[in-house]
């Protein structure tokens, strides 16, 4: 349901973050830790469903957007994700 400005404190600018703010250029992240980095959390953070899926929510676009400053490893096997990280 929709609320009125008025009814808010403080309202910011919706920003992202660059991905060499988010990334160490000398690792490999899965999305779900790239989700973490992009919330400022650990890479390891124990994080419930939903919250994780609101996360995911927020990461996938974030890496499309910056697609051509991300690698792809393929991951080990099919049952592991994939690893991201900065290109050179």
């Amino acid at each position: 349901m929709p609320i009125s400005k008025a009814e808010v404190d403080e309202l910011r600018p919706l920003a992202f973050r660059e991905p060499a703010e988010v990334l160490d250029a000398d690792k490999l992240y899965t999305v779900y830790e790239v989700s973490r980095l992009l919330q400022g959390l650990e890479v390891d953070a124990e994080l419930d469903i939903e919250t994780e899926n609101v996360l995911m929510d927020w990461t996938i676009p974030w890496m499309m957007k910056h697609a051509d400053h991300l690698v792809f490893a393929e991951p080990e096997s099919e049952t592991e994700p994939g690893y991201y990280g900065l290109a050179e």
